[in-house]
């Protein structure tokens, strides 16, 4: 495991041994592997990895490459990787912008891409392709489960998220089915750490409570500067923000927070016990939701090469669509616009002895759909 790890953060290719299926699928995982949101990534790819290992299948090959966070590096890894490398699946992205420059052009040219994190609204509505499977959410999907959760106990929340397109369909979510008041509604500047001025503008509001989504260090950082400004009103958001790769980094601060997921690693199901101590004992850590989805991404191809070859683009799209593998959160399907149907859970932050992470306190949505399927023509 640690020689396959290796070569994957050195963008080289990763053959795992096993049982063969009858020819060889050649993916293609481009995610963040480096600078801020490295987190995430590594996550992301640990937890697909972890899928290949368990299943023992030595005809499937992973390139790993490293998007650096950076849209243009993005799209330059992805054409190498369709036009040099022939691969047969991309994956991997963990951010709406990046998806949303290598997605269209991907499979406008028959790659079938399976989203591990971003989904953007675009892609869920009149942009989606038949060749675009989003196996994570999409991205408005926890937000949703968020702001009908905060109906229960809040009439008057502060809103506030980074300036981009995840963070638009996270505002765009919470609205849809909060019913309360708005105290504020702010775009932030996408990797900002200084939020003194937003927890101004919080404590003069009149809120009485915080909704924020803002993934990887801005969550870190305005979580602690938060607790640390004296400001008594209850944060909550989506799991994003409070993600088992960020709590470490936001420690004490966090205890207590709501969260929105469809997964947490308490979920009572057998795929989901498997991959938890699995992952623990791969990589010693409770593993991400970002480690989830990907995980039953990998899982999701597994089953369809069972069933089809991927040079069939129709069959194998086919397969995919069935679905027919246990996910680690349990009930799973896709939509007629390949997003997930699928649960969605409140989750609080606690200490689980010495570690912090979140435990299931609520149901929020049941067999949710995304609001942008009727927009798909497929």
């Amino acid at each position: 495991m640690k020689k396959l790890l290796a070569a994957s953060l050195l963008a080289l290719s990763a053959s795992v041994a096993g049982n063969a299926f009858a020819e060889p699928i050649k993916i293609g995982m481009i995610t963040t592997l480096s600078g801020g949101g490295a987190g995430l990534g590594i996550d992301a790819r640990d937890g697909f990895m972890l899928a290949i290992e368990q299943a023992g299948n030595k005809e499937i090959e992973v390139i790993t490459e490293d998007d650096a966070r950076k849209p243009e590096l993005a799209v330059q890894i992805a054409d190498k990787m369709i036009q040099s490398d022939k691969v047969d699946l991309m994956t991997g992205i963990i951010w709406s912008n990046l998806a949303m420059a290598v997605v269209p052009s991907a499979t406008a040219q028959d790659v079938i891409y399976l989203s591990v994190n971003a989904g953007p609204s675009a892609l869920a509505g009149a942009g989606c392709s038949p060749n675009y499977f989003n196996v994570a959410y999409q991205n408005d999907n926890f937000h949703e489960a968020m702001g009908e959760a905060a109906n229960k106990d809040f009439k008057k929340t502060f809103i506030m998220a980074p300036n981009y397109p995840a963070g638009k369909d996270s505002l765009t979510g919470f609205k849809r089915f909060y019913k309360g008041e708005l105290a504020g509604e702010v775009y932030t500047k996408l990797g900002q750490t200084d939020y003194a001025a937003e927890i101004a503008q919080i404590r003069a509001s009149g809120a009485d409570s915080v909704f924020i989504f803002l993934p990887g260090g801005m969550g870190v950082a305005f979580t602690k500067q938060y607790a640390q400004s004296g400001v008594d009103v209850p944060l909550m958001g989506p799991a994003f923000s409070f993600s088992q790769d960020v709590l470490p980094a936001i420690g004490d601060a966090a205890l207590g927070v709501k969260n929105a997921a469809s997964w947490a690693y308490d979920l009572d199901n057998e795929a989901n016990k498997t991959f938890v101590e699995g992952f623990k004992e791969a990589y010693g850590r409770l593993p991400s939701v970002y480690a989830a989805q990907a995980y039953d991404t990998a899982n999701l191809i597994l089953s369809a090469a069972e069933k089809a070859s991927v040079k069939d683009k129709e069959a194998f799209r086919a397969a995919l669509k069935e679905a027919d593998f246990d996910s680690v959160r349990g009930k799973f399907s896709f939509n007629t616009n390949n997003h997930p149907i699928q649960d969605f859970y409140v989750r609080e932050v606690v200490k689980d002895g010495d570690t912090l992470t979140n435990k299931i306190v609520a149901t929020a949505f049941t067999d949710h759909k995304d609001a942008y399927a009727a927009e798909c023509k497929m």
